[in-house]
C-alpha cells in the first residue's frame, strides 16, 4: 500500500499525549495517527449513514406488519433456545 507524507500542526499537549500513547502501545507515531484518522473517518461514515436512515424512517413507517410479526413470533416459539 502506498502512503502519503503530510505535515500537521497539533497543540503541544495533544502532541505529548500522542507521543506517550505511541510509546506505550509500541508503535510509531505515524501509525498511531493513521489509525486514529481511520477510526475517525469510519465513525463519521457510520454517523452519516445513521443520519440518512433516520431521515428515511422519519418519512416512512417503520412498524412491522402485524401478519409478519405474528409469523415471526410463531416461528420463534418453535425454536430450541
Amino acid at each position: 500500500m502506498s502512503s502519503m507524507k503530510v505535515a500537521i500542526s497539533l497543540p503541544d499537549p495533544l502532541f505529548r499525549a500522542a507521543e506517550i500513547l505511541a510509546r506505550k502501545l509500541g508503535k510509531p507515531r505515524s501509525q498511531l495517527y493513521a489509525e486514529a484518522i481511520a477510526e475517525y473517518v469510519g465513525a463519521r461514515g457510520a454517523k452519516a449513514l445513521t443520519s440518512r436512515l433516520n431521515a428515511v424512517y422519519r418519512k416512512e413507517p417503520s412498524e412491522v406488519d402485524a401478519a409478519l410479526k405474528y409469523a415471526q413470533l410463531e416461528r420463534l416459539s418453535r425454536e430450541a433456545w
